[in-house]
C-alpha cells in the first residue's frame, strides 16, 4: 500500500487546508488589530521551526505603531499593506547568535533533554566552530534558518485565521538606519500580517516532474 492510500490522520486535512489557503495578501482591513498577546503566541509557535544546532538565529522586530508604519512606508516603496496590515514583522538574522548557545543548552538541561556535560561540550564545540567560520558561511546559515522560521510564521498565522505577505521589496540600508538596527543583525524580510479585505491572487506551480528528480539530475 502506498502512502497516498493510507487513511488520513486526524488533523491532516486541516493542515493541508492551511497550506493551500495561505496566499500572499496585499490588501488588509486597517480596522483589524492583532493583540500583542496573540502576536507573541504566533511568534512562539513559529520558533518551533528547526535551526542549525538549535541556535535559533532569528530575531523579530514587530512594528504595529501607526506612526512607525508610516515611517516604514516610503522605505518599503509605498506598498500600502505596510500601513493597512495589523503589523509588520521584520525578520532579522543574528550574526552573533552563538552568544545564546549557553542559554539554549542550559534550558535543554533544565528541561531534562540532555545531561549538563553534553550541554557543556555542545557549547564549546559550536563556539569554536563559529569562531573559525568565514562570515559568508555564517550569513548562509542565518539566511537558511530565518527562511524556515518565516515560512512557519506565515503558516501559523493562516492557521489562526490571519493573512500574510512576505516582502523583499524594501530598502534594507534605509531600514536599518531608520530603525536603529545594529550590524549584528541582518534584515531577511518583512512580513505583513492582518485580515485580508481582498483575497490573494491564485497562483500556479510547476509540475513536480519539472522540479523534482530522483537519484540524479536530468539534463536540460
Amino acid at each position: 500500500m502506498s502512502v497516498s492510500q493510507l487513511p488520513q490522520l486526524p488533523g491532516q486535512q486541516i493542515f493541508f487546508d492551511v497550506i493551500r489557503e495561505r496566499r500572499s495578501v496585499r490588501s488588509y482591513d486597517p480596522e483589524v488589530k492583532i493583540s500583542r498577546e496573540e502576536l507573541n503566541e504566533i511568534l512562539r509557535q513559529s520558533t518551533l521551526a528547526p535551526s542549525g544546532a538549535n541556535l535559533q538565529p532569528w530575531r523579530f522586530l514587530v512594528i504595529d505603531s501607526p506612526d512607525l508604519k508610516q515611517k516604514l512606508l516610503p522605505i518599503a516603496f509605498n506598498q500600502q499593506q505596510v500601513v493597512e496590515a495589523s503589523a509588520i514583522i521584520a525578520v532579522l538574522g543574528d550574526l552573533e547568535n552563538i552568544r545564546m548557545a549557553e542559554k539554549i543548552y542550559s534550558l535543554a538541561v533544565d528541561a531534562g533533554y540532555m545531561p549538563p556535560d553534553t550541554a557543556k561540550s555542545f557549547v564549546e564545540r559550536y563556539t569554536d566552530m563559529y569562531a573559525s567560520m568565514p562570515p559568508e558561511i555564517v550569513h548562509q546559515i542565518v539566511y537558511t534558518d530565518c527562511g524556515l522560521v518565516s515560512m512557519q510564521l506565515m503558516l501559523v498565522a493562516r492557521a489562526k485565521g490571519y493573512d500574510t505577505v512576505p516582502m523583499g521589496g524594501y530598502d534594507k540600508q534605509k531600514f536599518v538606519k531608520a530603525f536603529g538596527i545594529s550590524e549584528r543583525y541582518v534584515p531577511i524580510m518583512l512580513i505583513a500580517i492582518g485580515k485580508a479585505v481582498k483575497p490573494g491572487h491564485p497562483t500556479v506551480r510547476l509540475p513536480i516532474d519539472d522540479v523534482a528528480f530522483f537519484n540524479e539530475m536530468h539534463k536540460a
